[in-house]
This record gives structure tokens, sequence and C-alpha cells, in this order.
């Protein structure tokens, strides 16, 4: 079941793709890591998928990552009279804390808190920007707005406050418990939405307690504000590109994603590219060509993976949006070019005896023709490292902890596995050469790069590389 890809997919479940045979189909399609958003579906679906998710892991005989996708908090203006209304622009139009039936002239903002932060001249955005209004004046219970974009606006449309830090915590009553759940459940990533500081992603860590990863969700031009630390906190980044394209210019929006990339990369976690990917695939079986080459561009920026979202969850062809995600990405790492940008972006190690030992077998494998780094890792690092080299040959990563198996599934070029402990490095060279072969990435006679740390059993160890040759007796 090995990739011949380093760039992960992952892959949003949904109405589209929500039995075992769809789940399955998908899988084998090329999915790494399913997503279960929980801005839709009861608790009992997402159960229902994750038990769907684990039993397909035990047929397949191999780790499969599950992402839980936080709602986070969603403003939202109040209802109408009759359901709707059509704004003009120029026109003044209220937005009060009070509860009250919405007319063309005023309708209910339930939130106190974006009152508190509101000042005159401030932009506010409805049903993802397609209206648009101006505050002209504005105290703790009301906002007098000019229409500068008219349209129609329905009855609990989205708004969005750009350029404004809200005083508002990224876990609601709802997420904490949806939270609950993919904890007692052992979900492997928690995806956190409206990150906008690095406090954000500590009070999530408070709740999570190292029970899984935390995936920080970069929508909020305020979090590029604290990119670099919010990165450094956080297990893992998503580049969540449609509400950043609501709150920025679109033509801001993919300088400011190779920048998350690129910190990402610098830091060595993981990074997703998301939303739209293939969107026009909801609805037809093959992208546009600007989507194939959007695609592309993130695996030539070195991104871990690429993510579907409505195109598996809803539409029509989620098996084949997935097929050809997974061929995009195909042909990039086939591109001598990407090896060039890889090698041209590749950032210098630290002054530790990890990053050296790491950016030393990623140069040993190249030049001795390695088929496979192999590493031993018990909470992952040792593999997050030798993937945060992006060598040219794939990265077996052994741990005996399952959940640490489950959570590699996101990052670049590795095929983890669940492998026996060991307890000496000769144990683990042997150990090396059997999954090495018994995964499909050696045969007899070829060498692979084995790195790990002594004492064994230790996080962040890595302090030994040895080059190995498969002996004819390993399986």
């Amino acid at each position: 079941m090995r990739r011949f890809r380093s760039a992960k997919i992952v892959a949003t479940l949904g109405p589209a793709s929500s039995s075992a045979e769809m789940i399955e189909s998908l899988f084998q399609a090329g999915v790494d890591v399913f997503r279960l958003n929980f801005s839709h579906g009861s608790h009992d679906q997402h159960r229902e998928s994750y038990n769907i998710i684990r039993n397909l892991e035990k047929k397949v005989g191999r780790p499969i990552g599950i992402l839980l996708d936080l709602q986070g908090p969603k403003l939202r203006v109040g209802k109408f009279e009759n359901g709707s209304i059509d704004l003009e622009k120029g026109q003044d139009f209220l937005l009060k804390l009070e509860s009250l039936s919405g007319n063309e002239k005023e309708v209910t903002l339930p939130h106190p808190e974006i009152f508190k932060v509101l000042q005159p001249g401030a932009d506010l955005l409805l049903d993802d920007g397609k209206v648009r209004l101006k505050v002209k004046d504005c105290s703790p219970q009301h906002a007098l707005c000019e229409v500068v974009v008219g349209g129609a606006l329905s009855d609990r449309k989205g708004l969005n406050v750009p350029g404004v830090a809200l005083p508002i915590s990224p876990l609601t009553k709802k997420d904490k418990e949806d939270l609950s759940l993919g904890l007692e459940l052992g979900v492997d990533w928690i995806a956190l939405s409206f990150v906008q500081r690095p406090e954000d992603v500590l009070e999530a860590r408070e709740l999570v307690q190292g029970r899984a990863a935390i995936l920080s969700k970069l929508e909020k031009p305020q979090a590029i504000e604290h990119l670099e630390a919010i990165v450094e906190l956080s297990d893992g980044i998503m580049v969540a590109r449609g509400d950043l394209g609501v709150e920025l210019p679109p033509e801001d929006v993919p300088s400011i994603q190779k920048r998350i990339v690129r910190e990402s990369r610098l830091k060595g976690k993981p990074v997703v590219v998301a939303t739209q990917m293939l969107d026009s695939m909801v609805h037809s079986p093959s992208p546009t060509r600007a989507e194939a080459s959007d695609v592309a561009t993130a695996v030539y920026d070195g991104a871990d993976a690429v993510m579907l979202s409505a195109e598996s969850a809803s539409g029509e062809y989620p098996v084949e949006s997935v097929e050809m995600m997974s061929r995009i990405v195909s042909r990039v790492e086939q591109d001598p070019l990407y090896r060039t940008l890889l090698d041209a972006s590749r950032t210098p190690p630290e002054s530790t005896t990890s990053d050296a030992i790491t950016s030393a077998a990623s140069q040993v494998a190249h030049t001795i023709g390695a088929v496979a780094i192999v590493t031993f890792t018990t909470s992952g690092e040792t593999t997050l490292r030798a993937a945060r080299e992006r060598p040219e040959c794939p990265i077996l990563g052994l741990t005996a902890q399952l959940n640490i198996a489950r959570r590699l599934t996101l990052a670049w070029g590795v095929h983890s596995v669940c492998s026996e402990d060991v307890h000496d490095f000769s144990e683990a060279t042997t150990m090396a050469c059997i999954r090495a072969k018994s995964e499909e990435f050696a045969k007899t006679g070829d060498r692979i790069v084995v790195t790990a740390g002594v004492p064994f059993q230790v996080a962040g160890s890595t302090n030994i590389l040895r080059i190995a040759r498969i002996r004819e007796e390993a399986p």
C-alpha cells in the first residue's frame, strides 16, 4: 500500500462519501488523511465515519490519519421578517445588538464583542463579501453603516470584520463538545479554526493535553501578523484560503500562501494547502487548467499536503477528484524542476545534534543512492526532521506508537509504520532492513540510511546514523 508520491492528500467526508464502500474507494484512489468537518453533520454521523475508517485501517494494514475540523465561532446576522432583503448601494443600514425582526433598514447582530471593537470607517463583509458595509457611527449597542456594495441578504448570513482583531476565543461551547467527542474517539489531528493570536493555540493545547496534534487554520489576517509564533506553537498549519480570500484582497492570497508554507517548512511543521483546489469537480469530471495549476503550485512550493473539501464531501465526482489530485501531485514530483526548487528552498539545519544527523542522512542517502531513509521515532520528531529536509528518497517512519504513526500520515514523504519496540541500535538496523523490504521500499542488495536516538524511547534524541545493506535473509 505504499504511495509513489511524497505530498499527501486530505479529503473531506460528507453526504457524497459517507458509506464504507466509498471511503475505501477514496483511500484506494489516494487519500492519506480523512477530514471530519464538524461544521456539518451530527456526532453520530462523525462517530460512524470514524469507525468505518478504523475498520478500513485494520483491513488494509496501514495507518490512516483522521483530522477533526472544528467549526469555530461563526458571526452571523439575525433573521428578516420575510426571510431576505435587497440592499441598495449608498443606503443606510443599521446593525443592532437587540433582538428584532430584520427589514430593509435594520437587523440584529447578536455579537456584543464586535460592537466593542468597531470604529467609524471599519469595513463589514456579509455573505462571504457579496455585500459590503462601511461603519459611519457606532456604540456598544449599534452600528450605523452605509451600503458600499449592495445585493440580496437573507437570514443568518455570515459576517466578517477585516482588519480588526476580535476579542473572541476560537473555541465555542459547540467546539468544546465536538473536541471532547473527537478526543474520546481518538482522532489524530485537531484543526483549530479562527486562530488570531498565539494565545488561541495555547488555549486549545490546554484542552487537548497532548491527546492529538493541533493544526492551526490560518484564515484571519490577524494570524499572519503573528505567523512565526503561531507556527512555533502548532503541530501543523492549514492555509485556509477561503476565509483569507474574503478578508484580504484576492491578489494578496498567493503571496501569503507562499509565506505560510515557507515558514512552516522552516519550522518543520506539516503544512496543508486547502480550499477550492479542484472546485469545478464538484459538478464536473475534470478540473479547469487553472485549478490543476493551483494544486501544482502548492506541490512545487513544498507543501506537505493538499486538501479536497466540497469536491469529496458533497460533489458528484469524489473518487475522480482524488484520482485527479493524485495524478497532478505525481506529475509535478516527476518534473526535474521540482527537485531543483526543493533543493533551493531547503533551510539550513539548526546547530543541534538531531538536526545535524538528519541533514547528514539526506546528504548520505543522495551520495550512496539509498532507496529509503528509515527513522525510528517515539514522538514523531525524528521523522518530521527527516521530512523537513525533503530528501530525494522516501522516508520510512517506524514507531511503536500507533497514534504517532497515524499523525505522521500527514507529513511529506513519510510512509509510517507501527512496529515493535527495539532496544539497541543493532536490533534497530535489523528491523529497518526487514521493514524496508516488507514494505516494498527495498530489495536484496539495496542500501538504506537509518537514523535513531540512543537511548531508545527518549523523545527528541536523534544521535546515530548508519548505512545498511539489505541482506537475503530479510523477508
